[in-house]
């Protein structure tokens, strides 16, 4: 399973009595299909993965597989110590997922080898495609990467260190392993607000990301990524500064924002998603006034570029 395009990690909305809402959750999907990504991750990161019960996890799987139809693949995420993660494998396997996100096991630090083990052993519960997410205490090095390729159901590594030059090491090591599976391996870009680093991953070999902009701003998601795909670096440019940047600037302000601005953002288009669940909190309402003038002033940069005369070759 290759995936080459836009990454689209849906929300998790929550109704007032605080479970999840399937409905609102099959509108969300809905809208994230129209918009043309390559894969569907739900409860993830975005998802807020971390903050669902088993029963509300599969409710999520099933109602993003059952509202995909087949139409593109969907991944569920998966984490937690290594049996915890080995149920959450299963229940997605059997709601079904196409594919796994596999997240850094809970807390515990280890050696890259540890860490290979830690993924095999899930990895065996089902014979899902996994996608390994490579983020906080979950790091691999160029030897443990190519390891992975012996692992028959492992497809991917999905960034979210943002360390470039380790990164670089580790796809030229897979690629010139030798190995009948490494020409396959899929590289991607999981930074948070991925279109910032979207060139320097383009760079090294690493053209597909995860846009969490996507699940609120879905316009300018898809602007950015196709102006990135035929390399319009002017229209780039504009975008990252006229909304992306300061998009970043603002989810700095708060520890846990990478979640709570998309809620926000969500809420501000009229989708009832409810609020982000503890220990995240919600944005203030400075922020969100803010962050409403952010979306205003990226839709406004997007209509110039829209109306802007064409540039003679």
């Amino acid at each position: 399973m290759r995936l080459h395009g836009l990454l689209s990690f849906p929300l998790t909305p929550f109704t007032a009595g605080d479970t999840v809402d399937a409905g609102v959750l099959a509108e969300h999907v809905a809208q994230q299909i129209a918009a043309g990504p390559a894969a569907l991750f739900v409860a993830c990161g975005t998802g807020e993965f971390t903050a669902l019960g088993m029963d509300e996890y599969r409710t999520v799987v099933r109602t993003a597989v059952r509202e995909a139809g087949g139409r593109l693949p969907v991944f569920a995420g998966a984490g937690g110590g290594p049996r915890a993660a080995r149920e959450f494998a299963r229940a997605a396997a059997e709601a079904g997922a196409d594919g796994l996100l596999l997240l850094p096991p809970y807390l515990v630090a280890s050696p890259p080898a540890g860490l290979v083990r830690h993924i095999a052993y899930v990895a065996a519960a089902t014979g899902l495609p996994t996608v390994v997410y490579q983020r906080a205490n979950a790091v691999l090095d160029p030897a443990a990467a190519v390891a992975l390729l012996e692992v028959p159901t492992v497809i991917g590594i999905k960034d979210g260190r943002g360390d470039v030059d380790a990164m670089t090491r580790l796809v030229t090591t897979v690629r010139a392993s030798g190995h009948p599976r490494a020409a396959d391996m899929v590289f991607l870009n999981g930074l948070p607000t991925a279109e910032v680093t979207a060139a320097a991953y383009r760079a090294i070999g690493v053209p597909s990301y995860s846009s969490a902009a996507l699940s609120f701003v879905p316009d300018l998601a898809v602007a950015f990524h196709q102006a990135v795909e035929r390399g319009d670096e002017a229209a780039c440019r504009t975008l990252l500064s006229e909304f992306f940047l300061p998009l970043v600037a603002l989810r700095e302000q708060v520890p846990g924002y990478a979640v709570a601005l998309p809620k926000a953002g969500a809420r501000l288009g009229g989708l009832a998603v409810g609020p982000v669940r503890p220990p995240l909190v919600d944005l203030s309402a400075e922020h969100v006034e803010r962050l409403a003038a952010l979306i205003g002033d990226g839709r406004a940069a997007l209509r110039r570029l829209r109306t802007a005369p064409a540039v003679a070759a």
